[in-house]
């Protein structure tokens, strides 16, 4: 079923009623994952009298004009919530699912002889602690300024992503191993050294980072992440505010924590690190 073309003002190209009932119930699908129902349910119905219009036979409901303009608002809608789906709510970072998804992706669609994937689990440290003490709005707009310094100097290809918690994950693709530690290192003395104190008198704010390295033809997304959580736990544990990763096998610290601290590998991940 094709739709019946209604000609779009100032381009002369068709518009099928197909299409708009395409984008209808694409939006409804994606407001309803998002629990928006009553929105939902306007997009379905829209659809739905849509294709009734379209059985009842031929017909022009709208000027070229207005149909135009219908369809261009529709397709914002349409680009805002899919956005939104992939969002954090609170932080605005990409969210989990994203996450998820574009790992594979990254990993199916990687070239030859790419740089390599870099993938930096970044979490705040005692972050309970600024919760306890400064209440959660401050911890909510620590989280926020944390994920605006974590993307301020990231890659055109990378990005950020909430794992959860107080947790990110900093995914920087096409990347060799040494501007990746030297880019996760920027990240955590941008944290270290922002005034928290314009946020909250006496608030201090660091942030501990595990960081996993590999070739893109070799990665596999859920082995990365793991990597990159025994690593932060080794930062965690050899004084947090700190990036851990590997260097011919064993683990370093980047930096000037590098020359003052000393780390050991964990040899397997530990169920509950050092907040």
């Amino acid at each position: 079923m094709t739709g019946l073309p209604y000609p779009v003002a100032d381009t002369g190209a068709p518009v099928h009623t197909q299409d708009l009932i395409a984008l209808h119930e694409s939006i409804a699908e994606l407001l309803a994952r998002r629990g928006q129902w009553r929105q939902a349910y306007e997009h379905a119905r829209q659809a739905l009298d849509l294709v009734a219009t379209q059985r009842a036979g031929p017909s022009l409901p709208l000027i070229p004009e207005q149909f135009r303009e219908e369809v261009d608002q529709l397709r914002r809608e349409h680009a805002e919530a899919r956005e939104q789906a992939i969002r954090d709510a609170l932080t605005a970072s990409y969210n989990r699912r994203y996450l998820d998804q574009r790992l594979v992706a990254l990993v199916e669609q990687s070239p030859g002889g790419a740089a390599g994937l870099a993938v930096a689990l970044v979490d705040l440290d005692r972050f309970k602690l600024v919760n306890d003490t400064f209440g959660h709005h401050v911890g909510d707009r620590v989280l926020q300024r944390v994920v605006t310094l974590l993307q301020d100097d990231l890659p055109e290809a990378g990005f950020c992503a909430r794992y959860g918690g107080e947790e990110f994950v900093l995914v920087l693709p096409d990347l060799a191993a040494t501007p990746a530690v030297e880019l996760a290192e920027s990240a955590r003395m941008r944290v270290e050294r922002f005034a928290w104190d314009s946020i909250a008198a006496g608030l201090r704010v660091t942030v501990s980072i595990g960081l996993a390295h590999e070739p893109l033809d070799t990665a596999s997304p859920e082995e990365q992440l793991h990597r990159a959580d025994t690593l932060l736990y080794d930062a965690k544990r050899a004084g947090r505010n700190a990036v851990a990763y590997l260097l011919d096998g064993q683990t370093r610290l980047a930096g000037a924590a590098g020359h003052r601290r000393s780390v050991s590998s964990s040899a397997t991940l530990t169920p509950r690190r050092p907040m």
